[in-house]
């Protein structure tokens, strides 16, 4: 049996950084395959740093081509909407997702990860987040209210056993900046029916109107995911990162595809006060497959 990276649900972390990477010019992807494995999840004494790690998943089949599900695809294409709503495409080769109990030590091994990564992978993007009120994003609402719990997440979260890719995962990471003086603006009933909640206590609108943001993700239709999403940003340019795992890809290209009104010209109200900065693919193996392209013994 795999075993899976175990940051994908390591909650509790109060700070978060995403880095995503480009291979250089000529490199190769063993190469960075290879400098990530030896990458050690390190512990201080002001608390442990959670690494995550993920691959585009051409490259990551370019070097074990039955290590992940035949269909996986990286975001190489814009998802666009009937009414030109766009979701952009901004894949990039490689993802390290640290989360710890404080910055500093987040922010120190994020720097030795950018060093130790530096012969071979250009850093790409780089994105800071943190808790919101326990567990609401920059709207104000609950955020994960369908999330399972620690005990069903990992049936939703990992690819299972005898499949390829068994023990790994699929995530989908997007960048959502926030148009915070349009939504604030908005009575809040009327930021209800968006959402399709109540924003107090989260209690799900029943109907949910077709249009709002539960509506348009339903994962009792769609497929269920398991999402580690975190705010972003400073107090006037912010928004949320969209962390979101699934056994399988479908799920998650099915709802964006359902936010942006592709399979009836319904659109995701809520898209009309956020808007994606990017969008990309991981590969999320197990840790015994990174382990295989390390020569040194893993410490941790």
């Amino acid at each position: 049996m795999s075993t899976a990276q175990n940051g994908i649900f390591a909650l509790g972390t109060s700070s978060h950084t995403y880095l995503e990477f480009d291979l250089q010019p000529g490199g190769d992807g063993l190469s960075l395959v290879t400098a990530v494995a030896n990458l050690r999840q390190p512990h201080t004494t002001l608390g442990g740093v959670n690494l995550v790690c993920g691959f585009r998943p051409e490259l990551w089949r370019a070097i074990d081509p039955d290590g992940l599900p035949a269909a996986l695809t990286g975001f190489d294409q814009d998802i666009v909407g009937a009414d030109g709503y766009v979701m952009p495409a901004t894949q990039h080769d490689t993802l390290l997702w640290l989360s710890g109990t404080a910055y500093d030590v987040v922010f120190d091994i994020a720097h030795q990860a950018i060093r130790a990564l530096a012969g071979t992978a250009v850093i790409a993007t780089e994105t800071s987040s943190w808790p919101y009120r326990h567990d609401r994003d920059l709207t104000g609402f609950v955020d994960g209210s369908e999330n399972p719990s620690l005990l069903e997440a990992a049936n939703v979260a990992l690819i299972p056993d005898g499949t390829p890719g068994a023990g790994g995962s699929i995530l989908l990471l997007q960048k959502w900046t926030h148009d915070a003086a349009a939504w604030e603006a908005l009575p809040v009933r009327e930021q209800e029916m968006v959402i399709g909640r109540s924003k107090a206590d989260s209690i799900e609108m029943d109907p949910k109107p077709p249009e709002s943001h539960i509506g348009r993700t339903d994962q009792d239709t769609f497929g269920h995911i398991f999402r580690r999403n975190m705010p972003y940003g400073t107090v006037t340019d912010h928004g949320t990162m969209f962390v979101g795992f699934s056994a399988e890809q479908r799920p998650l290209i099915a709802m964006l595809e359902s936010m942006v009104g592709i399979p009836d010209g319904v659109r995701d109200a809520l898209t009309r006060y956020t808007h994606p900065l990017s969008g990309a693919y991981y590969f999320v193996p197990p840790l015994d497959a990174v382990r295989r392209f390390s020569p040194v013994e893993d410490e941790a």
